[in-house]
């Protein structure tokens, strides 16, 4: 007979757990200085990013097409997958450094992290039929202070070897994987699906609301990652600071992990209203963010800062009732299978909209380039509405 667990305990273990395991995300880019140093090249931070930023769409590509976390315990997903990632992320350290060895390992290390972060959500959908938009803004909200971890190393100006970064990391994400494995049980709401079914994909893409909340997640996540990825050099633009200086640095982890704390808001205001009115209001407010660089003057000091953090908190509460919305609009069996689907395809448009803008930032000037994301969130915003307007689809479609 499998062990109970109360729902709040299974969710604080799948957030601490998804925190320590996606602390791999970035690991690499927390000791870029010295990796650069070492491989005798000048910049690693396009090509270590897209490495797991590849190695995650791929993931999900295969983890969604197998419908791995329907067929399989996504607990045991997890646990599996914690420990591949996080012993590709040691290999770094322990195999001789070299700059064909270091992409492919933070690729797998991407691959893997499939089997962590969207699948960490599927098992919070399994154990909330209600509430599910606040554990998801909890459990978003650690995967945001992970990804503003590096910076925060670099801000305080300590000095790690590479090497013992990834053990480090590589040693939390596989505790977490343990955490889950050991102490958090199928949920109550999990309806097993054994079955491997071709057609899953198309019969899912005929659901006019789970199109509706992906079209949305999809115009957030043209925004959100291009966001983070140029915070540096807009941070420097509006307040003069040195671009890699701590205090850019320490500015940049504020800005980002400020979207910690919305999304965990964010899903205690869901409770009261509705995740659609959360999301919503968050895209909205994030695209005007968007809209305003284009009139703000270069060199605001301070100011240019408090602008950023209400920017960095908009810009990420909407990611986890987007997901909500796409758990709640899709048969219970075919869940994880349709987040991972959907992290895949909003993942690969990020790679698409930081190449985007890092072509045009010399071209147009930081305030125009970062100006353009205002597009994600406004064709996003168009195609929620076009599709809630539809009449569903989805009935009969899984019977």
């Amino acid at each position: 007979m499998q062990r109970q667990i109360q729902a709040g305990s299974a969710l604080l273990i799948i957030v601490i757990s998804q925190f320590l395991g996606t602390s791999l995300w970035f690991a690499g880019n927390a000791v870029i200085p010295e990796l650069s140093q070492k491989l005798g090249l000048p910049e690693l931070t396009g090509s270590l990013t897209s490495a797991v930023q590849f190695g995650f769409i791929s993931g999900t590509l295969v983890f969604a097409i197998l419908s791995i976390p329907d067929r399989f315990s996504p607990s045991k997903v997890f646990l599996i997958s914690s420990f591949l990632a996080a012993g590709f992320n040691l290999f770094v350290a322990v195999f001789p450094l070299g700059i064909e060895s270091l992409l492919v390992f933070r690729y797998l290390v991407g691959f893997f992290l499939a089997g962590i972060y969207p699948v960490g959500m599927k098992i919070a959908a399994d154990y909330f039929e209600k509430g599910l938009g606040k554990a998801l803004g909890l459990l978003v909200g650690a995967l945001v202070l992970g990804t503003a971890l590096p910076f925060l190393v670099r801000g305080l100006d300590y000095q790690y070897s590479y090497e013992t970064i990834f053990w480090i990391t590589s040693s939390l994400a596989a505790l977490g994987g343990v955490a889950v494995g050991l102490f958090v049980p199928d949920g109550p709401y999990r309806t097993k699906n054994p079955k491997f079914d071709w057609k899953i994909l198309p019969r899912l893409s005929q659901i006019n609301p789970l199109k509706g909340a992906a079209s949305g997640y999809f115009g957030h996540m043209w925004e959100l990652y291009t966001f983070w990825a140029f915070a540096p050099l807009l941070l420097a633009y509006l307040t003069k600071w040195n671009l890699g200086s701590p205090s850019n640095s320490l500015g940049v982890f504020f800005i980002i992990a400020s979207g910690a704390f919305s999304c965990a808001l964010g899903g205690f205001v869901a409770e009261i209203k509705s995740s659609r009115a959360v999301a919503l209001i968050s895209l909205l407010g994030s695209g005007i963010c968007c809209l305003l660089v284009f009139l703000l003057p270069e060199n605001l000091g301070l100011i240019g800062l408090p602008f950023l953090l209400i920017w960095g908190m908009l810009v990420t509460a909407d990611s986890p009732q987007f997901s909500t919305m796409v758990a709640q609009s899709t048969p219970s069996n075919y869940r994880g299978t349709a987040l991972t689907m959907v992290n895949c395809l909003g993942f690969a448009l990020t790679i698409f909209s930081i190449q985007f803008t890092e072509w045009i930032v010399p071209r147009l000037g930081v305030s125009v380039s970062l100006g353009l994301l205002s597009i994600g969130p406004m064709i996003g915003l168009f195609l929620f509405r076009f599709f809630q307007k539809k009449e569903a689809l989805s009935q009969g479609l899984f019977k």
